[in-house]
C-alpha cells in the first residue's frame, strides 16, 4: 500500500474496532475485546511501517546516504469539509495580506476552506508510533485488570476510541481539525475517568476534569481565531490555489523558509500564550494541573494509557508543532520553560508525602511533562529533540508503572494506599522487578531510558544558562534553512556552526532589537538548578514508593483475603515487554542519535532560528554526573527512611513539619480555587436562581394571572338560566333598534 493508504488506516482501524465492539460486545461475551484489540493492534503495525519507512526516506540505518536536511512531510486530503469564498479581507500588514496582494497593490479576498487532511512527518510518524503500540499493550492487559467488570465491552469500545481521536490529533494537517480532535480526546478522557460512574468519587473526578480542561480548551479555540485571521489559513501545509499559485499555509515549508514570514509582537506573543494555556490543560501544568490526580480515579488502564502515556503530551506535540510560531516570541517561549520548570519542581514537592501508589505516579507525570516544557522553551533543536526523546522515554517507563500500580491494586483487593501494605516483591515478583526497572528509568539511573532523555534536557537548559560553557557563538548559523547535522568534535562538546547568511544576520539584528525580559542567562540558569533539584525529588518519591511496596515483612489488607497473588501472564507481559523498552530504548536512541536525527527532518523544526541552534550529538558527562548525584542522594534519602520499612507511621516525612502538611494540601492550591472561583460561582449561582425564581418566575406567573383574572370576571356572566339568556337577548334587540331609530332621526 501507498504511504497514503497506511496513514489514512491508523486512525480508521481503531475506529472501526471502537464501533464493532459497540455493536457485538455484548454478544462476544468474554471475548468483547477482540474488536477493539485486533483494530489496535493492525494500527500498530501499520504505524510502526510508516515509522520504518519514513526513517529510511530520511536516512536513518543507511550508511551509503547519510541523514537527509531537508524537511520531509507528506499531506494526504481525504476531502474538502467546508468553504467559503471570498471569507474576508487579510488586515493591512498581516503576513495574509502580504499572500494575497495582486500586482495592481489591491488586496484579494481571502477564502474560508477546512480540508479534513493528514500529514505525515517524523514528528507525526513518532507519535503514531507510540500511541498505538502503548495502546496495544495496555488493552491487552485490561483483559486480565477488567475482566469480571459489568461494563467490559464498553471499556475496550472506549479505549479503540480514544487511539483513533489521539491519532486523528496528531495526523491532522489544519489547526480546526486539531481542535476537533483536542476535543474528542477530552471527551474520551472524560468518560474514562468517570467509567465507574455510580461511584461518587469517579464521577466529581470526571466532571473537574472536563471543567478545568474547559479553560485550556478556550485558549486553544481563541488561539484558532487568531491564526485564522492573522494568516488567513489554518492549513499547517502549503496548497495550490486555482491559478496555480502557492498559498503558504502557518506551517508550510515556504513560510518557513521565510524569515519574515511569522508575527511577533503582541499578536505573535498572544498567540503563543493562548496555545501555550491551552498546552496547560491538556498536559496538566500550573494552574491548570489539579484535575489529573484526581483523575487516579478511573480504571488504571485508562490512567497508563491517557494520564501517562498519550494524551496528557497532546500538550508537547503542539508547542513542538508550533515550535516557528514560538522562536519568533521569545517572551512566551521562555515563559514555556518557566512554566515547565516551575511545575516539575511543585508536582515533585507534592509527590513526595503521597500515599496513595497512583498519586505519586500522577504528580511524577506532572513533574516529568514540566521537564518536556521546560525543554521545548529554550527555543534550540537540542531542546525540541530532547523534549520529544523524553516523551518517547517517558510513554513506555510511566505505563510500566501505572500498569504495575494497578498489579498491585488488582493483588490487593483494591486497596492503593501504600501504607497498607508492604514486603510485595515475595508475593508478586514479576511486578516487583519490573516496577523497579521503571523507577530507575524514571529516577534517570544509568544506563536506563530516563537517565538519558534528562541529560539531554538538563543540556538544552544548561547551554542556554551558560552559552560560552558550551563553546557556542552566537553569531554564527547555518547557511541554509535546513537542518544542520555536523560531525562531533572530542575536542569540545559543540562545534561552529557554519558561516552566517546575510538573511540571518538581518534576523539575529531583529531579534536582537526587541530583547527579551526573560530570555536571559540568569533565567536560564535558575531554571536549570530548578529541574536539577526536580531530578533528585523524583528519585526519592519513586523509590519511596518502591521501598513501601515491595521492601520490608509481608503485609496484606484485610481486602485482598487470602487471594493475594501474581497478576496472569495477560498482564504481566505487557510488563514485561515495557520494561525491556524502559531498559534499552534510551540508550539506543541516545547512542544511534536516530531520534534527534529523524526528528531534525520535521517541517516545523527547520525554521533558520531552530536550525541555527543545531549541534552535534554529544553525552555530557558533567551533566550526567550531576544528575547522576542528584538521584543518588534522593535515593539514599528514601532507603534511610523506607527500605524494610515496619511501622505503618510516617517516616522521614515526620521531621518536615509544616512544610510536609503544605505539601501533603497540594500547596492548598485546590483550596484557593475553591474560595476564589468554586464558591463565588456557586454565591452566583444562588443569586442566579433567585432571580430567576422570584424576578423572571414572578413576572411571567403575573403575565399567565391577567387571563385568568379577566376570565373569572366574565364567568360571572354566565349563570346557566335560559330566562336570564331569553331577557338579556330581548334587551340587547331593543337596545339595536333604538339606536337605530335613533340614527334614522
Amino acid at each position: 500500500m501507498s504511504p497514503a493508504t497506511l496513514l489514512v488506516l491508523v486512525p480508521l482501524l481503531p475506529l472501526v474496532g471502537a464501533i464493532l465492539t459497540v455493536a457485538l460486545g455484548r454478544r462476544l461475551g468474554s471475548r468483547g475485546h477482540l474488536p477493539a484489540i485486533a483494530g489496535i493492534a493492525a494500527a500498530a503495525i501499520v504505524a510502526v511501517s510508516l515509522l520504518l519507512g519514513l526513517g529510511r526516506e530520511v536516512g536513518i540505518g543507511d550508511a551509503t546516504h547519510p541523514p537527509t536536511a531537508r524537511p520531509v512531510e507528506m499531506i494526504t486530503t481525504l476531502w474538502e469539509w467546508a468553504g467559503v469564498d471570498a471569507a474576508y479581507s487579510p488586515p493591512a500588514g498581516s503576513p495574509a495580506a502580504a499572500d494575497s496582494a495582486r500586482a495592481d497593490g489591491a488586496t484579494d479576498l481571502r477564502s474560508f476552506s477546512i480540508p479534513v487532511a493528514l500529514r505525515l512527518d517524523p514528528l507525526t510518524s513518532t507519535l503514531l508510533a507510540i500511541i498505538t503500540c502503548v495502546g496495544l499493550l495496555v488493552a491487552i492487559y485490561s483483559i486480565g485488570y477488567m475482566h469480571d467488570d459489568p461494563g467490559y465491552p464498553r471499556f475496550f469500545a472506549l479505549l479503540a476510541m480514544f487511539v483513533f481521536s489521539m491519532s486523528m490529533l496528531v495526523a491532522a494537517s489544519n489547526f480546526l481539525l486539531v481542535y476537533v480532535f483536542w476535543e474528542a480526546v477530552g471527551a474520551c478522557s472524560y468518560l474514562l475517568i468517570g467509567f465507574w460512574f455510580t461511584k461518587p468519587e469517579a464521577a466529581r473526578a470526571a466532571k473537574k476534569a472536563f471543567l478545568v480542561n474547559r479553560v485550556g480548551d478556550f485558549g486553544l479555540a481563541v488561539a484558532t481565531f487568531l491564526l485564522w485571521m492573522t494568516y488567513g489559513t489554518l492549513n499547517f501545509h502549503d496548497t495550490l490555489s486555482a491559478d496555480g499559485t502557492i498559498l503558504p499555509g502557518i506551517l508550510g515549508q515556504s513560510r518557513i523558509a521565510d524569515a519574515a514570514g511569522y508575527v511577533g509582537g503582541a499578536v505573535g506573543t498572544a498567540i503563543c500564550l493562548l496555545l501555550l494555556l491551552a498546552a496547560c490543560g491538556k498536559s496538566a501544568q500550573l494552574p491548570l494541573h489539579v484535575w489529573l490526580p484526581d483523575a487516579m480515579e478511573g480504571p488504571t488502564p485508562a490512567s497508563a494509557l491517557i494520564h501517562a502515556a498519550t494524551m496528557v503530551t497532546a500538550g508537547i506535540y503542539l508547542v513542538a508543532r508550533c515550535a516557528p510560531l514560538f522562536v519568533v516570541c521569545p517572551d512566551a517561549l521562555a515563559m514555556v520553560s518557566i512554566v515547565g520548570a516551575t511545575t516539575a519542581l511543585v508536582a515533585a514537592l507534592i509527590g513526595t508525602v503521597q500515599n496513595d501508589l497512583k498519586r505519586v505516579l500522577a504528580y511524577s507525570t506532572i513533574s516529568q511533562l514540566g521537564y518536556m516544557f521546560a525543554s521545548l522553551g529554550t527555543g534550540t533543536m537540542l531542546g525540541f529533540t530532547a523534549a520529544i526523546f523524553h516523551l518517547v522515554t517517558h510513554a513506555f517507563f510511566k505505563a510500566l508503572l501505572f500498569l504495575g500500580a494497578g498489579s498491585v491494586m488488582h493483588s490487593m483487593g483494591g486497596v492503593i494506599d501504600m501504607r497498607r501494605f508492604g514486603g510485595l516483591r515475595r508475593l508478586m515478583p514479576i511486578t516487583a522487578a519490573t516496577f523497579l526497572i521503571g523507577s530507575l528509568a524514571l529516577a534517570g539511573v544509568a544506563p536506563f531510558a530516563g537517565f538519558f532523555s534528562k541529560d539531554e534536557i538538563l543540556a538544552a537548559l544548561h547551554s542556554k544558562g551558560w552559552p560560552d560553557a558550551h563553546g557556542e557563538h552566537h553569531d554564527a548559523a547555518p547557511a541554509s534553512g535546513h537542518a544542520a547535522l555536523p560531525l562531533p568534535s572530542a575536542n569540545s562538546r559543540r562545534d561552529a556552526a557554519p558561516a552566517v547568511t546575510m538573511h540571518l544576520a538581518s534576523l539575529k539584528r531583529a531579534a536582537a532589537a526587541e530583547a527579551s525580559a526573560l530570555d536571559q542567562p540568569r533565567t536560564w540558569q535558575t531554571l536549570f538548578w530548578m529541574s536539577l533539584v526536580t531530578a533528585g525529588l523524583t528519585a526519592f518519591y519513586t523509590f519511596r514508593a518502591v521501598f513501601m511496596t515491595f521492601t520490608g515483612p509481608l503485609r496484606v489488607p484485610d481486602e485482598a483475603g487470602h487471594h493475594a497473588h501474581e497478576s496472569p501472564p495477560v498482564m504481566t507481559v505487557p510488563l514485561v515487554i515495557l520494561a525491556v523498552a524502559a531498559a534499552i530504548s534510551g540508550w539506543w536512541l541516545f547512542g544511534t542519535h536516530a531520534l534527534s536525527t529523524f526528528l531534525a527532518a520535521t517541517p516545523s523544526l527547520t525554521a533558520p532560528a531552530i536550525t541555527a541552534t543545531a549541534t552535534p550529538p554529544v553525552f555530557h558527562f558533567d551533566l550526567a554526573l550531576q544528575g547522576t548525584l542528584a538521584a543518588a542522594l534522593g535515593i539514599a534519602i528514601a532507603a534511610v527512611g523506607h527500605l524494610g520499612r515496619r511501622s505503618d507511621g510516617p517516616q522521614i516525612e515526620r521531621f518536615l513539619g509544616p512544610v510536609g502538611t503544605l505539601f501533603a494540601n497540594r500547596f492548598f492550591i485546590d483550596q484557593i480555587y475553591k474560595g476564589l472561583i468554586v464558591k463565588p460561582l456557586e454565591g452566583l449561582a444562588l443569586v442566579a436562581a433567585a432571580f430567576d425564581r422570584y424576578v423572571i418566575d414572578g413576572l411571567v406567573d403575573g403575565a399567565a394571572r391577567i387571563p385568568l383574572a379577566l376570565g373569572g370576571w366574565v364567568r360571572h356572566l354566565q349563570s346557566g338560566l335560559v330566562q336570564r339568556y331569553a331577557l338579556v337577548g330581548v334587551l340587547g334587540t331593543l337596545l339595536i333598534m333604538l339606536a337605530l331609530a335613533a340614527r334614522l332621526r
